[in-house]
């Protein structure tokens, strides 16, 4: 009978990579929704991801990008982007919904934090706009795009400043607190853009 020393055995073996960094990113986005950017260190989310610390160096070039990936992994369903062919429906749908992650459970406060600290972090702010910022962007323009198509948007209306204008406004009032960040503005913005945005 073979020994029990002699018997062979079975480590859990190395998690795939796919798996480990989905681990990271949601380790990561609790300490930053819970406890605020600060808390966002290579130490605590490799401890609390059950990671090395060298693994994360090797994926993310500081906690600041990190934690920017971690954000953007987090509110990506809850920004996601309707398309009805009505583009005040579908812009009214989707600045509601970033009204509500800015102004509920803290998130505004992580976003504020996020753009904060990105003045003079240039690797967070690299990674702010590459995964949260600049793809949303697109997304909206690409939405104007095919609303122009239709005929819904002026041909030589800039769609850049529309996004400017809408989202841009919604930032303000979360970094300049000076009125409130509502969903009725949200819908008094989309009205006031497009209806000077309508074709003529």
């Amino acid at each position: 009978m073979q020994s029990e020393a002699a018997t062979p055995r079975r480590g859990r073996g190395r998690r795939p990579a796919a798996e480990v960094r989905a681990s990271v990113l949601r380790a990561a986005a609790d300490l930053l929704l819970g406890e605020g950017i600060k808390a966002v260190t290579f130490d605590r989310v490799a401890t609390a991801a059950g990671s090395s610390k060298m693994t994360l160096y090797k994926w993310w070039p500081s906690a600041g990008a990190l934690a920017a990936e971690a954000f953007f992994a987090h509110s990506e369903q809850q920004l996601e982007f309707p398309d009805t062919g009505d583009i005040r429906a579908d812009i009214t749908t989707q600045l509601r919904a970033f009204v509500r992650l800015l102004t509920h459970d803290g998130t505004g406060t992580v976003i504020a934090g996020l753009i904060g600290n990105a003045q003079t972090d240039p690797e967070l702010s690299a990674a702010f706009s590459r995964h949260y910022s600049a793809p949303r962007r697109a997304l909206a323009v690409a939405a104007f795009e095919k609303a122009r198509d239709r005929g819904q948007l002026r041909d030589d209306i800039d769609l850049g400043i529309l996004v400017d204008q809408l989202w841009g406004a919604c930032y303000n009032r979360l970094l300049v607190p000076d009125a409130p960040l509502t969903e009725e503005y949200a819908v008094a913005l989309v009205a006031n853009v497009l209806d000077g945005a309508a074709p003529r």
